[in-house]
């Protein structure tokens, strides 16, 4: 009698390859292709509204992810990136008005030079931790701000500078429903990058910093090394989101980009989930939306009690800040690994259903 074949169960990965795979499975690779197929019609369906909101979570999006490099990744802390982000705007910004390069290569341009530039602050901040780091990252942050204000060359002072719309080839992307195509495309190369570096040594190495630097250092890792690394690349995702913010906008101004800015970069990792690309996405469209929410509550609550006990239609900004500083710490409290764990635990619970427990 024929001996019954066994069915394997549970997660069997024999290689590396298959253990650093980006698509796990075929239906992983499949949803995430529809996915961008489908976001693609966004465009023809969407309102000029809705469009705009897609446009800043994905230019917010890139930002993040390069924070997320930095925090998540490497275990540093950075409370200036929003510094880094207006640094590529201006530069952008500078470079299509005042140089003979188109905006296509301008934008990239931008993202090296801020990423020269987070170089520069990695270099003493990499051998700090602690509060110390922290001081060092918002004197970053205070010192980039003090020389946009300055520079009148560079950034106009206090006149908001003007930047080029994307252009490529001597054709101009007019309109958020072209520059949403910018975006995107911009939002999908990062995330890919991104997602191939974590797979690399050097990913690794990050990884390891993280998770114990001694232990990293016993294993040959250079960690001043890897840390300033760390902080260019961060560097280099903002400066990429601040150039294409830049000619989405069309002015660029100091408004907006103080410690505020910076805060809630940090937001939009610990609510998506620190180390988790995918999250890094999730918590930037939380952030972005949690303003809409908040009008939306509003509104719904005009004329009652609570309205004119509150004013809530001249505080929706305060509200705002309120709500996000609760989600961090609920998240930080009942949610520490962000929204891509939930997101996890949904996905293994159907997966094994019904006999999840």
């Amino acid at each position: 009698m024929a001996a019954p074949s066994l069915i394997p169960s549970g997660d069997f990965r024999t290689t590396y390859a298959a253990d650093t795979t980006i698509f796990p499975t075929t239906t992983s690779r499949n949803a995430a292709i529809i996915g961008i197929v489908l976001i693609c019609f966004a465009p023809q369906v969407l309102t000029a509204y809705w469009l705009s909101t897609l446009i800043q979570i994905g230019i917010f999006a890139i930002a993040a992810l390069g924070l997320n490099i930095l925090v998540g990744f490497t275990g540093q802390i950075s409370i200036g990136h929003a510094a880094f982000f207006l640094f590529g705007a201006f530069t952008s910004a500078y470079i299509s008005n005042n140089l003979p390069i188109p905006v296509f290569f301008a934008i990239p341009l931008a993202g090296v030079i801020t990423a020269l530039v987070g170089l520069i602050f990695g270099l003493p901040a990499a051998r700090l931790k602690g509060l110390y780091l922290v001081i060092a990252t918002l004197a970053a942050q205070y010192i980039l701000l003090d020389f946009f204000s300055r520079a009148d060359w560079f950034s106009g002072g206090s006149v908001p500078a003007s930047a080029n719309p994307f252009s490529i080839f001597g054709y101009t992307f007019r309109g958020d429903r072209q520059y949403f195509y910018v975006v995107l495309a911009y939002l999908l190369v990062s995330y890919l990058l991104v997602t191939n570096l974590m797979r690399t040594r050097d990913g690794r190495a990050l990884v390891a910093i993280r998770d114990h630097y001694l232990s990293a250092e016993i294993m040959g890792i250079n960690l001043t090394k890897y840390r300033t690394l760390s902080f260019g690349l961060a560097a280099f995702f903002a400066g990429i989101a601040g150039a294409l913010y830049a000619h989405y906008q069309l002015v660029v101004s100091n408004e907006g980009f103080g410690i505020e800015r910076s805060i809630l970069f940090l937001a939009m990792i610990i609510i998506g989930g620190t180390g988790s690309i995918m999250g890094t996405l999730m918590g930037t469209a939380f952030v972005v939306l949690l303003p809409e929410s908040m009008e939306w509550i509003t509104a719904s609550l005009k004329g009652s009690a609570i309205d004119k006990a509150l004013s809530l239609n001249t505080n929706i900004s305060f509200l705002r800040e309120i709500a996000i500083g609760l989600i961090i710490i609920a998240f930080l409290m009942f949610e520490p690994d962000g929204l891509a764990h939930r997101w996890r635990q949904i996905k293994t619970y159907w997966k094994l259903y019904p006999f999840s427990h």
